[in-house]
């Protein structure tokens, strides 16, 4: 799985900018726009959430926990209609933003969660945590299967028979290419280049291969109730979001000239400066290297 420093290097270094583009407790996932794209983010944003509660069931009094909580926007959401909402991030900065907005969010590996920590849930979500869960090393060595398998194994301890997961996440989709060809030294319009972006944004972390490889992986402790591609709406999310983080701030722009220094020194860092003027996953979902799911398993 991508470590805590990992995460760090993605989530933390952007906090700031992005709470002051999206908002204190903004969604860094995908949008439901479900075709209507005259929606705002905003919008698209609560009706994914909504869509969420439902499937899950989730309602006044109902205990839920969110892996890979981010910003917190899920359990913002729910809080509203009276949730018991816990999430957990590897990203102190994502914590410590959530535990200012009144949200009770911990630095952990959600992964790692039992029963001993939190006790049962009613409804367990995890809006993007399996994009990070495998590592290109894992990958190699031919142990993706067993990391997702040992994770539902673990989730079903958290969860009572009939009881709920929600997850989406990015998966590799019909036109991805193998690992040896992807490099930033290719073309810049190539797949290889735009995969290789990806790759830099979110060191430590290799997608399942489409929906398939996690559905395989559920069984035997969960069913799938709900499967349905999130691509294009992801697409516009993404466009959202880079109107969002250009759009003029002082505070914010001072935030972008401090990372000068480390652009000058630091060949990872200047890799993830060239996310913002590409948009890798945008480009990746546009080629159809990536897709995109909402998955909803019940545990049998």
């Amino acid at each position: 799985m991508a470590s805590q420093q990992d995460l760090e290097f993605t989530y933390s270094t952007i906090d700031q900018i992005f709470r002051l583009s999206v908002g204190e407790t903004g969604d860094y996932s995908g949008a439901m726009y479900n075709g209507d794209f005259s929606l705002t983010l905003e919008e698209a944003q609560r009706q994914k959430h909504r869509f969420i509660s439902e499937s899950l069931g989730i309602t006044k009094g109902s205990k839920v926990l969110d892996m890979g909580c981010g910003w917190g926007p899920f359990l913002t959401y729910i809080k509203g209609i009276g949730a018991q909402g816990r999430g957990v991030t590897l990203s102190t900065a994502q914590a410590a933003a959530c535990v200012q907005n009144g949200l009770t969010v911990e630095v952990k590996d959600c992964r790692l969660i039992t029963p001993a920590d939190y006790g049962i849930f009613d409804a367990v979500t995890c809006i993007g945590g399996m994009e990070h869960f495998c590592s290109i090393e894992q990958y190699k060595a031919g142990q993706q299967d067993e990391v997702y398998a040992t994770f539902f194994s673990k989730l079903a301890d958290l969860l009572p028979v009939g009881g709920r997961y929600y997850m989406q996440t990015m998966v590799f989709g019909k036109n991805m290419i193998p690992l040896e060809e992807i490099s930033v030294k290719t073309p810049k319009d190539s797949p290889s280049y735009a995969l290789a972006l990806m790759i830099a944004q979110f060191p430590g972390s290799w997608l399942p291969y489409g929906p398939e490889q996690v559905i395989r992986n559920a069984q035997p402790r969960f069913k799938l109730i709900s499967q349905s591609s999130g691509r294009l709406d992801y697409i516009e999310t993404i466009g959202q979001w880079r109107k969002r983080f250009r759009a003029f701030h002082l505070k914010k722009y001072a935030l972008y000239a401090s990372l000068l220094p480390r652009l000058l020194t630091n060949k990872a860092f200047q890799d993830l400066i060239a996310v913002f003027r590409v948009s890798p996953n945008r480009v990746c979902f546009q080629q159809e290297t990536m897709e995109h799911y909402r998955l909803v398993f019940e545990k049998v």
